[in-house]
This record gives C-alpha cells, sequence and structure tokens, in this order.
C-alpha cells in the first residue's frame, strides 16, 4: 500500500508529463567530471556541464582538498556559528571579499541555501521584492519565503521595471532581483540601468552571479566586474562555487552590515551545518587558478565565436549570448528530445530543456562549453546538429 492516500493522483499527473515530453530523469556518471565522461556507461563529449573553466578535476585542487581532509577531517560537524567554522571558512570568505571588491563575504551550503536566506533575511512584511521573470527558481522561492509583496517584470525589460517600482513607492523597503548571466538564455542583466533605477527609486540591488562568476569580467569576478561599475554602486551579490570555481558552496558579498544582519536573520545560514572545511581550501586553490589563469576565459571566448559561427551558418535559432550557455531554440517538446536523443546516440550529450524550466513553446538544447573542450569538439557537434536538425 501506498504512503499516501492520494498515490494513483501521483502516478496520473507522472503519467501526464512523461506523455508531454516533460518527464526529467537522472543520470548516473562514474568518473571525474569533464567534457570525456562516462554516463550510463558509455562514454561521452558532454556540452551539458557548468564547469566553464575546466576546473573540478584539476590536480591543485583536488591536492589542496586532500591536504584539508588529513588536517581537519570530512565533516565540519555543527553550523557555522557553534562550531564549524573552521580557519579555511574564514579564510576563503576573506579571499572572495578581496577577490570582489566587497567589504564582507559570508559563506552558504549551497547557491539555493544563499538566495533563499538573503532574501528572506533582508525583507520582511511591508517590503517589496521585484524580479526578473526569467530569475533562477530559488530567487524566486527566496521571494515566496518572505512575507515581502511580490512584483515580476518581464525579462530584461528595464521600462516596465521602472513601473514597478513606482508601484513599489509605498513599500518600506524595496529589493530588485535578477540573475547576472540568465543561466538558460545566457545573456547578461542590464546591470548599469538596474542600479540606476535602484538610486532614482532608493531601492537596493540583488544579483545572483552562479553563472558569471569565474567566467566573465577582469580574472572572473563576474558581471560587476563585466560592466566595470564602482565599489560604491555595487549590489550585493551571490555567487556559486560549484560551477566555473569546481568545488562547491556559495558566498554572498555585501558591506558590513548586510553581512551582520544575515548572520543573525538568515535561517539557512543559521540553521544548516556548515559546508566541510576541505571544500573551502579546495576553493581557494581553485580561486588562484580562476585569477591567474586567464587563458581558460581567452580560450573559451574562442570556442564561442566558434560555434556561435557554425550554428548561425546551419541556421539554428541562436539566442544572444556571449557566455558560455548558448541556447539553440527548438520550440517543440518532443522534437527537442529526440533531436536530443539523436546527439546522444553519436555519444554527444547536450542538455534538453523543456517547460516548466523555460516558458512554454521555447524547448530548446542547452550547448555549454568548457575551457576544457577543443575546437575539434565543437566542430563534431556542430555536424552532428547539421544532421539531428534536418530531420
Amino acid at each position: 500500500m501506498s504512503q499516501l492516500p492520494w498515490h494513483e493522483e501521483l502516478n496520473a499527473a507522472l503519467s501526464e508529463r512523461k506523455a508531454a515530453g516533460r518527464y526529467r530523469q537522472s543520470r548516473l556518471r562514474t568518473g571525474e567530471q569533464g567534457v570525456n565522461i562516462v554516463v550510463d556507461g558509455k562514454p561521452m563529449l558532454s556540452f551539458c556541464s557548468n564547469d566553464y573553466l575546466g576546473l573540478a578535476a584539476h590536480s591543485d585542487i583536488k591536492q589542496a582538498f586532500k591536504k584539508a581532509i588529513d588536517k581537519e577531517g570530512v565533516g565540519s560537524g555543527a553550523a557555522h556559528l557553534l562550531t564549524g567554522h573552521s580557519h579555511y571558512h574564514q579564510q576563503l570568505e576573506e579571499a572572495l571579499a578581496e577577490f570582489t571588491g566587497q567589504q564582507r563575504v559570508l559563506l552558504f551550503s549551497t547557491g539555493y541555501m544563499a538566495n533563499l536566506g538573503v532574501i528572506d533575511g533582508l525583507l520582511s512584511r511591508g517590503d517589496m521584492v521585484i524580479q526578473d521573470k526569467l530569475n533562477h527558481a530559488s530567487l524566486l522561492d527566496g521571494g515566496r519565503l518572505t512575507e515581502a509583496e511580490q512584483l515580476r517584470f518581464p525579462h530584461a525589460d528595464m521600462g516596465r521595471l521602472h513601473k514597478r517600482l513606482h508601484t513599489a513607492a509605498h513599500a518600506k523597503h524595496r529589493l530588485i532581483v535578477s540573475d547576472g548571466v540568465f543561466s538558460m538564455d545566457g545573456d547578461i542583466a542590464a546591470l548599469p540601468e538596474m542600479m540606476a533605477l535602484a538610486e532614482q527609486h532608493r531601492a537596493a540591488v540583488l544579483i545572483d552571479d552562479a553563472h558569471g562568476f569565474g567566467v566573465i569580467g577582469k580574472g572572473g569576478r563576474g558581471t560587476v566586474s563585466h560592466y566595470n561599475l564602482a565599489a560604491d554602486k555595487m549590489p550585493i551579490v551571490v555567487g556559486t562555487l560549484g560551477k566555473a570555481i569546481g568545488t562547491g558552496g556559495a558566498f554572498v558579498a555585501a558591506d558590513e552590515v548586510v553581512i551582520e544582519t544575515l548572520i543573525q536573520k538568515a535561517r539557512s545560514y543559521v540553521y544548516t551545518t556548515a559546508q566541510p572545511p576541505a571544500i573551502a581550501a579546495a576553493t581557494l586553490a581553485s580561486l588562484q587558478l580562476v585569477e591567474n589563469e586567464n587563458w581558460r576565459r581567452a580560450h573559451l571566448q574562442d570556442l564561442i565565436k566558434q560555434f556561435r559561427q557554425g550554428a548561425e551558418q546551419l541556421g539554428l535559432e541562436l539566442m544572444p549570448s556571449i557566455t558560455p550557455i548558448q541556447p539553440i531554440v527548438i520550440g517543440d517538446d518532443k522534437k527537442a528530445l529526440a533531436i536530443g536523443k539523436s546527439l546522444e546516440d553519436k555519444g554527444l550529450l547536450v542538455g534538453v530543456i523543456r517547460p516548466p524550466t523555460v516558458p512554454n513553446n521555447t524547448a530548446r538544447l542547452r550547448v555549454t562549453l568548457s575551457a576544457s573542450h577543443h575546437a575539434e569538439d565543437v566542430e563534431k557537434l556542430l555536424a552532428a546538429l547539421e544532421l539531428a536538425c534536418a530531420h
């Protein structure tokens, strides 16, 4: 007997999702993360990882992790505010503050938890949170968690954001929230315009830079650096460490008062065990590689240019993106799945993204490039796409 009285309802909903081509399934990877991987027992050339700089299996990072394990063990054993905050955590917070140019940084165990914590921790009843419609689910959930009122504006539409801010004039505090690099479209938020509107309306800005941190800006410093914003014009920034940085966890970078407020009020920080200290040690090693090995970003840009030129020659519908996220819009869910399956049969793994992750009728292939890819890999993908999309 099912543990839930409404088991049949759930089963019917699952069947409907399968029939609509929107059923999700996990894959089993064996071996290291990278561009040449083994998934479900089959060798694959992967274009669906967020390991943008190819650092997830870097020898220096692995060595730093191993050394820290020998010194500190595996688990942190407690929350940061008890005995879980190690000297590696402290060093990483200080290094990230210097790297981002912010006063303070606070570590979180995941990006999802950081976004929940910062929005709920800074807003309360009588406040207003105003979000881009295409923001990541964790940002939207952070808005749902807080008692503040919610407003949304059409993707990247600064005119509509301006109107929303007028609508929110009655609110005690107003927080504009946006991705830095949008995870499914690959475009970059219009941060200078957003900051100007925030100043005009006495609002604050929160940027989730999960897909920009490490990838764009000077030394990989992200969206704020990409636009060369002045130190006194910076938004609150959430950065994740499990993508371009190649390790795990996340952080919030802001001024002293914001960070101290989050330490007191961010429930997803206060009430959870700290990440293993060895992860922080590995991230410290990675941060040096991110800043010093600019060739990784330069090579990525070469690959992006090569892919976009080839895809345009094939007549594929690309979205405007200068980042490693290169979506090809297919439209129909089942057609997108069929193309993804055709590529997989040829040993190429590409993300197939369907609603509700993206809007209806915008199902797409989400191609993500890595500094570990070679020009020959991109040519192989383009040749396979030419055949798969022709049918």
